[in-house]
């Protein structure tokens, strides 16, 4: 399909806006800290990258779509602890890109219902929408204290024990369900899809207990006679672009270009790409719930499914809510199937290719692109992609 691109004089002045940016970014001491980061990564055990998050020189000159010369986004505050703790986030399925300002408002969706199920179960781990937005104006993220050597480990990495918040997203993914009243929800970190959840109050009480309430192990509780399904995701790493454009027009136009990007990156390097979800019984066979199976048993099975999809050459791409940070758009989580979740902020088509080799393909994170992100510390692994 044939696209107009920017003429090559508008990809000049976008180029240099965004390198004045940078380099003011220089000035006030925003990148001249990138070595001190790294190593406030590693000392926090999260495997880094060097590599330049720009794949394409600057101008640019392979073709990368631009951002509008309006698109003005924060190049001076820090990104890195801007992400606050959460324990679980889940994506319910919808088939749309944008959504209410808050997508509670719609109060027949599973969001709503999932907000107020959370509310009742769980009172102080609800949050939906935009919990994890940047710290409150006049406050700094926290910074944990320095180790015996005297390094500080970098804020924003967190574990999943760190919290007990869910975070509630609507995704693009169309729901893979029959019946038109039932939506397929993804759970992270736990690297799961659920079918079957009732878009009612008892249909987010069956995925609560189930599968979101922190009480429940990433092997999920199976309760009987509970309606849901449940498989392993069949892909080496499902990415997240916040598409949210009743909550900042930013989202809305950076989420279609990173995507495109992504797709064209990844199908470059010989993976496949998929923007809707396929159904996991075609490629993990029967769902969880219809294994006999002892819980043990079943742990082991899930660990050797999830250990497969590390193994595929298969990527997700999915357009979410909004998650918070919109100033920093645009933004993208990474998961994987070993359960870390990489946050990225300010990405632009000319960081794509860089994230797809250093972060999807050698499990390494690009520090200046990162906001912050779950299960990130991995000692004795050399990648977020080992074991």
């Amino acid at each position: 399909m044939h696209r107009a691109f920017p003429s090559f004089r508008t990809d000049l002045a976008l180029d240099a806006m965004y390198s004045i940016r940078k380099l003011h970014a220089l000035v006030v001491g925003q990148n001249k800290d990138t070595d001190v980061l790294c190593g406030q990564l590693l000392a926090s055990a999260v495997p880094v990258s060097p590599a330049d998050c720009r794949s394409c020189s600057d101008p640019c000159d392979v073709g990368h779509e631009q951002y509008p010369s309006r698109f003005d986004v924060d190049m001076d505050t820090q990104m890195l602890g801007s992400v606050k703790p959460y324990h679980r986030q889940i994506i319910i399925s919808t088939g749309k890109s944008d959504w209410e300002r808050d997508i509670t408002d719609n109060k027949q969706s599973l969001a709503s219902h999932m907000s107020e199920v959370i509310s009742h179960s769980h009172p102080h781990s609800h949050s939906h929408n935009h919990s994890h937005s940047t710290p409150s104006h006049g406050s700094k993220p926290a910074s944990p204290p320095a180790n015996a050597k005297g390094v500080r480990p970098a804020a924003g990495i967190f574990r999943t024990s760190d919290s007990t918040k869910t975070s509630v997203l609507n995704g693009s993914h169309r729901t893979l369900c029959d019946e038109d009243d039932q939506e397929t929800v993804l759970v992270f970190p736990d690297y799961k899809v659920v079918t079957d959840v009732h878009r009612s109050l008892d249909g987010a009480q069956h995925l609560w207990d189930s599968a979101v309430d922190p009480s429940v192990g990433r092997d999920g509780a199976f309760l009987e006679k509970s309606p849901l399904k449940t498989w392993v995701l069949p892909y080496a790493c499902v990415i997240l672009l916040c598409s949210h454009k009743k909550r900042d027009n930013r989202c809305g136009i950076a989420a279609p270009k990173l995507e495109h990007a992504f797709i064209q990156s990844l199908e470059h390097q010989g993976w496949d790409a998929d923007t809707q979800l396929e159904c996991p019984s075609i490629t993990m066979g029967s769902a969880l719930e219809e294994l006999e199976m002892t819980p043990e048993e079943r742990e082991e099975c899930i660990n050797t499914q999830l250990r497969g999809s590390t193994e595929a050459k298969r990527a997700l791409i999915l357009k979410t809510s909004h998650i918070g940070g919109h100033k920093y758009a645009g933004n993208c989580i990474i998961y994987t199937p070993s359960g870390s979740g990489v946050w990225y902020g300010r990405v632009t088509p000319h960081d794509v290719e860089s994230i797809v080799v250093n972060t999807i393909i050698k499990g390494l994170v690009l520090p200046p692109l990162l906001r912050g992100g779950l299960n990130l510390s991995r000692p004795n692994c050399k990648s977020l992609n080992d074991w």
